[in-house]
């Protein structure tokens, strides 16, 4: 019989050092004290723990269990749960790329891949000088200005693998970078304290904003009356003079070739003993 070793029990985890403590209690009671049930205070709780270690150490969930009177377990299934709580150490700058259908085929991917290549890394990954994690992220909401790349939540739009890669080179040589919109650059562990409700004391930081691209207003305009610029005729609408209808149907529009229609079909015809041609036809399928 094998012996089975289920090895050491974690051991708890430590407390922050006393001056630590008692100023991070300060600022959490001033989270809580926003909230009628405190239980709500968890997510910005967990921001202000990521802002002092520069990820949710075991530690830092042990402090907002205590503070919140929850369940360690109950902590770590939120912490875990959201890929904005960082689980190991992780970079000054958070360098994520999108690679969501529309920055993907515009040149994300090829970004995406670039990085990873230039500096090292893989996905979710720090460079040894602890300056730049590389992660995926999905799409935020900038597609007009694709492919997109963002350093601690601030844009970089309009990239490609050269100056993604320049990028990441001036921000691992201490250089200043400019976002293409927003407050200028802070470290990670700064973005996680103004993510847990805490002001940005950033001279003119506040003031910085960026707005949306002409295509991502153009719902807007629209709704406002604007016809100037006409994204598409309505379907029902006779074509404009001069432009040709769509010749092209559908799969609202026509029949398909598919295998019980088309004998030629690689999958060949459906037979009398088939059971899908037994199957009675209902006016969807029709």
């Amino acid at each position: 019989m094998t012996d089975v070793s289920l090895g050491m029990p974690e051991l708890p985890a430590p407390d922050y050092p006393s001056d630590v403590r008692a100023r991070l209690e300060a600022d959490a009671k001033e989270i809580i004290a926003r909230y009628p049930d405190s239980r709500s205070a968890l997510l910005p709780m967990l921001h202000l723990v990521q802002s002092e270690e520069g990820h949710v150490t075991r530690t830092g969930q042990k402090f907002c269990a205590e503070m919140l009177e929850l369940a360690t377990a109950e902590v770590n299934a939120v912490a875990t749960f959201y890929s904005m709580y960082r689980r190991k150490p992780s970079g000054d700058y958070q360098v994520g790329v999108c690679t969501n259908t529309l920055c993907a085929v515009l040149g994300g991917d090829a970004i995406f891949e670039e990085l990873q290549r230039h500096l090292g890394v893989g996905n979710n990954e720090t460079t040894d000088d602890g300056k730049v994690t590389v992660e995926h992220i999905e799409c935020n909401a900038a597609c007009d200005f694709a492919p997109v790349v963002m350093v601690n939540w601030e844009f970089f739009d309009n990239q490609t693998p050269d100056s993604a890669k320049a990028l990441v080179d001036d921000l691992r040589a201490g250089r200043e970078v400019q976002p293409t919109r927003g407050a200028k650059l802070c470290t990670f562990k700064e973005t996680a304290r103004i993510l847990a409700g805490f002001p940005d004391e950033r001279p003119g930081a506040t003031e910085a904003t960026g707005g949306a691209g002409p295509a991502s207003l153009a719902g807007l305009r629209l709704a406002k009356g604007d016809t100037a610029g006409r994204v598409v005729s309505p379907r029902s609408a006779q074509p404009p003079s001069g432009e040709r209808p769509a010749t092209t149907p559908s799969s609202h529009d026509a029949p398909q070739q598919n295998a019980p229609a088309d004998p030629a079909h690689p999958s060949g015809p459906v037979t009398e003993a088939d059971p899908v041609a037994e199957r009675p036809a209902t006016e969807e399928g029709q």
